[in-house]
């Protein structure tokens, strides 16, 4: 039977393994966007979970906001070139 932990190192090597080849055909905008909104998913689950709040809630919160953020800061990064 597997533990708690083991299903979720397998978890985080699949989803790390899917975020390496999932890239690859992705312009700038859409690579940003996506790791906007990862690091604002983990950032959102640690926040509640540090707080005892909905952990889902918190990475999709999150995650939209990260998203949000990715496509901002790419679209001043263009307009500055």
């Amino acid at each position: 039977m597997k533990t708690a932990t083991s299903t979720l190192r397998t978890g985080a090597a699949l989803i790390a393994l899917l975020a390496l080849t999932a890239c690859d055909n992705m312009n700038s905008t859409q690579q940003r966007m996506l790791s906007g909104g990862a690091a604002g998913a983990v950032v959102g689950t640690v926040g509640t979970v540090m707080t005892g709040g909905c952990v889902a809630c918190g990475a999709a919160i999150g995650g939209a906001v990260g998203t949000g953020a990715g496509y901002v800061i790419d679209k001043m990064d263009k307009d500055h070139q």
